[in-house]
Parts: structure tokens; sequence; C-alpha cells
């Protein structure tokens, strides 16, 4: 395995640290199993191209799911969660980025979910997506 093929596995301790004290860090458990999470903060990183809402808003920063539960609902219950916690903070607007390449698939895992497209942007070569969700 040469170099450009070899997975690199880098350090995330500062960033997981972050979202553990900074953020409050929700988990989805199936049987007791953890199966998901989900990270909520009050904007978009400052390391992307992403201008702030210019008004009150809560951020999906993290939401992951483990794929052998893939089609159990698992980034659905995280989504209704943020926006649960986003209606019960007096927030209004509950905003997420996330990958728009490829086929446009995680884009239209948002949009099944109530999000709406508004920005799109670029950061290095890789395509992204910002959606919203109006919560009331």
């Amino acid at each position: 395995m040469n170099d450009s093929t070899r997975i690199r596995i880098r350090p995330g301790v500062a960033r997981v640290e972050r979202y553990t004290t900074e953020n409050v860090p929700y988990v989805a458990e199936l049987g007791g199993v953890p199966v998901g999470a989900l990270v909520l903060d009050s904007g978009p990183s400052p390391q992307m191209p992403i201008a702030p809402a210019g008004e009150p808003e809560r951020y999906v920063r993290l939401l992951v799911s483990d794929r052998r539960y893939a089609g159990r609902g698992v980034g659905a219950a995280l989504l209704d969660h943020a926006a649960e916690e986003t209606r019960r903070a007096g927030v209004g607007l509950l905003r997420v980025d996330c990958w728009a390449g490829g086929g446009g698939e995680l884009v239209a895992f948002y949009e099944r979910n109530g999000f709406a497209p508004t920005e799109r942007f670029v950061d290095g070569d890789w395509p992204g997506q910002v959606l919203a969700l109006r919560v009331g």
C-alpha cells in the first residue's frame, strides 16, 4: 500500500472534547446498544465557509449512525430530537450542512426529514449543502 491509498487516522481529541464539554452529545440506543449520535451547537463550524444565520439557530454539528442499523430510523429519530431540543430552547431555526456530492443521497436524506436546501458551498474540493428546518 502506498501513501496515496493508505487510510490515515488522525487524533480528534480536541474535537471530541469540545463536543462533550461545550455541547451536549446525544446518543441513540436500540435495545441498549448505541446506534447513533448527535451534537447540536449554536452555529456552523468556524472552519467551514458558512455564514451564521443572522438569527438564533441550533446547528447539527455531528450526526452519525451505525450502518448496521441502516433503515431503522436512527438518523430520523436523532433529527426529531434535534428539532425538539431547538424548540425547547425557544429557537425557531435548525440548520445542518452535509456533503452534496455523489448522487445527492445525503441531501435527499435531510429533505425527507423536513429540511429545505438553502445555500451550496465548496470547501476545497468538497461540495456542500446547507439545509434548514423551521421549528415552532
